[in-house]
């Protein structure tokens, strides 16, 4: 059963407004993935608000607390993620999508869907980059993606340099006239040294090729994880800056909480939301929808 219907019979069951009701919210919270004190925290909110809004409606009070604790990590305005369908790119600007995470989490998908987004909401043609060169499975799984998708796939052999991969993927775009790669990367847990190192060559075969050009860090989380998403976030965020986070798998075992916890303590927001096999199973996160949906206030709807 999807966790946001967990909520909703909740406070269905539990229509007062008790001390017992919100002992018993704050640990239904940390079974759907919030930290233990973000959920304290977070019931303590709603026990406040609801005695001073006098509200009647417990699950859209918190559906609203949970909102605006997403919104203090808004998604930076810019390029990408594209908020609008149909967005204007801005004119001449090369931008590098960099997927990051451990293997099996969807990193090579994910591009995919990327490249399908950006080319039907906003006739992009994006170049797929297959930077993990670690795995051989990799490189073929985006090559025939690319194919399906009409998209072009710059690759080398198996156990080649990721930075000259990027590198190509950079010659071709300037070459071509489109401003988008999107590079997939090995899924190895790096070590934080060598994470930072590779990623640090990468820059700087960018800086050469395209010096004005915008670098993106998405790391790729499995919604299914539910914390150990968060502790995945924390030792890649360590290592270096990154920009947002791609949830996938949200399907019917996703429970979701981990999203608060990614917003509220690493202040990283989620961009995309992956929940589905299709190529169109990819949505800009949107925090209003997430949070009704998670509050048990609207029933989920497509990826979103």
């Amino acid at each position: 059963m999807k966790f946001a219907q967990k909520i909703k019979s909740f406070f269905s069951a539990k229509p007062n407004f008790s001390p017992e009701m919100f002992d018993d919210l704050c640990d239904l919270l940390i079974e759907g993935d919030f930290g233990a004190l973000q959920a304290e925290k977070m019931v303590a909110q709603l026990r406040d608000r609801s005695k001073k809004e006098a509200t009647e409606s417990l699950s859209l009070l918190l559906a609203t607390l949970l909102e605006e604790e997403l919104m203090k990590t808004p998604v930076p305005s810019g390029y990408p993620p594209f908020g609008q369908p149909g967005q204007a790119t801005p004119a001449g600007e090369l931008s590098v999508v960099l997927l990051l995470g451990i293997n099996g989490v969807g990193k090579t998908t994910s591009a995919a869907k990327l490249a399908n987004l950006y080319a039907e909401k906003c006739g992009l043609k994006p170049i797929l980059a297959a930077g993990d060169t670690f795995r051989a499975a990799a490189i073929d799984q985006l090559k025939i993606h690319g194919q399906r998708l009409g998209a072009r796939v710059v690759a080398h052999q198996h156990g080649g340099d990721p930075a000259a991969v990027v590198y190509d993927a950079v010659e071709a775009a300037l070459a071509g006239g489109t401003n988008l790669i999107i590079a997939d990367t090995a899924g190895r847990m790096h070590t934080k040294t060598a994470l930072v190192e590779e990623l640090k060559k990468i820059d700087r075969v960018i800086a050469t090729k395209a010096p004005a050009a915008k670098i993106y860090r998405y790391q790729v989380l499995d919604a299914t994880t539910g914390r150990n998403a968060l502790a995945q976030a924390e030792i890649f965020h360590e290592a270096v800056k990154l920009d947002g986070f791609i949830l996938t798998k949200f399907d019917s075992t996703a429970k979701g909480g981990v999203v608060f916890s990614l917003a509220t303590d690493l202040k990283v927001p989620v961009v995309y939301i992956c929940a589905g096999e299709k190529y169109s199973d990819i949505d800009v996160f949107n925090p209003r929808a997430f949070a009704r949906e998670f509050a048990g206030v609207t029933p989920p709807q497509g990826g979103a």
